[in-house]
């Protein structure tokens, strides 16, 4: 798979959410395998979703970083999934991956979900 394929898949998957429209969808290619995702996706009613990845498709899905944050309309955390490597300490068997589930301070372990596994589990919420 090349990188515009995963862009496309990603934006796809954004655009087929019958609850929500993307306000900002950026890429960035830094190689034919390579590259970076921004994203800011609204939903019915004011929430929104931040959307960030770094990603290598050459082998497989390989997200270095990303950072799926999601807020009320107010900017209050309703959760945020990422894999920065900050709670070492916690002994999260799914290190780094972890989300944050209302406040910053609760994380949890979490495996990696992609971008249509957090829109499948806002659905609910909207």
């Amino acid at each position: 798979m090349y990188i515009e394929d995963y862009f496309k898949q990603v934006e796809e998957a954004i655009n087929a959410y019958p609850l929500a429209s993307v306000s900002n969808f950026e890429v960035e290619k830094r190689d034919t395998y390579e590259g970076l995702i921004r994203a800011e996706v609204n939903f019915i009613g004011g929430s929104i979703l931040q959307v960030r990845e770094f990603v290598s498709v050459e082998i497989g899905i390989i997200r270095d970083m990303y950072s799926y944050q999601y807020m009320t309309s107010q900017n209050t955390l309703i959760f945020r999934y990422d894999n920065t490597p900050h709670h070492q300490k916690l002994n999260l068997t799914t290190f780094p991956h972890h989300k944050h589930d209302g406040q910053e301070k609760n994380v949890i372990a979490s495996d990696a979900p992609m971008i249509w596994d957090v829109l499948s589990e806002i659905q609910p919420q909207t």
